[in-house]
């Protein structure tokens, strides 16, 4: 076989940036196979042009995708791999506009506390009926699902024509974040004694939502959209369990004054989390 064109494992290593056991498990899982073993010695050859693809890897690998994933971008030609890194890109910025707002939320609490960046005051929620629409998701779908079960649910109060009696809200039964999935609610409270809806669709259902107290805190323009929102639940939480009341059910996101564009200066959301009085002693 002629070699010229080949280049031992060795020299490929060092033109590649990849080490030869990376070479040899790369080998092992398909992602770049050499061009020629030898039969006897069992040395690895690669070809020249397979040097950009090994540096491509290396590239790759260094962004934490994982091996699987490598070898299947770079099986799907080059624009698949283009989208796949663009999308990869805007995650990366995505973590990073978390990790920044985390950052800052604990510098906060560290210089001025964060009872000083977030008031939380108690109020009296009153029982409610309800639309509601649910699915178990995580963040990076909850803006898609809350536009599409909205704009059902007020199709079907159209029909009614339903009366509202509150501003819409979310429940989150759980974290819902880039790596947690929860269920949440799409909720949307109207008149008990008005008309009433009919043939709603799968997924839609009434509920009856029972009074209760709520302990909240409201956050207006940049403040109220993500991540930067997240500040507002931990003062909620911190505020709930440091004057001893107990956590009873789902926390709620009450628009109280929303554009559609979610970090536009006039928004004004509530963070409303259902309270139990404090035990005796």
């Amino acid at each position: 076989m002629d070699r010229s064109n080949l280049l031992p494992i060795g020299q490929f290593s060092q033109a590649s940036g990849l080490s030869v056991t990376a070479l040899r498990h790369y080998d092992a899982s398909g992602v770049l196979v050499p061009a020629f073993v030898d039969p006897v010695s069992g040395y690895r050859y690669f070809r020249r042009d397979q040097v950009r693809t090994a540096q491509s890897i290396r590239a790759l690998r260094q962004l934490d995708i994982p091996v699987e994933e490598v070898r299947r971008l770079l099986d799907g030609g080059e624009e698949e791999l283009a989208a796949a890194l663009r999308a990869h890109l805007r995650a990366a910025e995505r973590r990073l506009e978390v990790q920044r707002s985390v950052v800052h939320g604990l510098l906060s609490r560290l210089t001025e506390g964060a009872e000083m960046t977030h008031r939380v005051t108690v109020r009296q929620g009153a029982a409610q009926r309800i639309l509601v629409r649910g699915a178990t998701l995580d963040h990076s779908g909850l803006d898609a699902f809350l536009r599409v079960a909205y704009q059902e649910m007020y199709e079907v109060a159209g029909h009614g024509p339903l009366t509202f009696t509150g501003p819409a809200f979310v429940r989150f039964h759980g974290v819902c974040d880039d790596e947690n999935e929860t269920l949440v609610e799409a909720c949307l409270p109207f008149r008990e004694d008005g008309a009433q809806p009919a043939d709603l669709p799968d997924g839609m259902t009434v509920r009856e939502l029972p009074g209760n107290t709520l302990a909240c805190t409201e956050v207006e323009g940049a403040a109220a959209a993500f991540p930067q929102i997240l500040g507002a639940y931990d003062a909620v939480a911190a505020w709930i369990t440091e004057h001893g009341f107990g956590f009873a059910g789902p926390v709620r996101l009450v628009y109280r004054r929303w554009t559609g564009t979610p970090d536009h200066p006039d928004n004004r959301l509530e963070i409303a989390w259902p309270i139990d009085e404090p035990a005796g002693d």
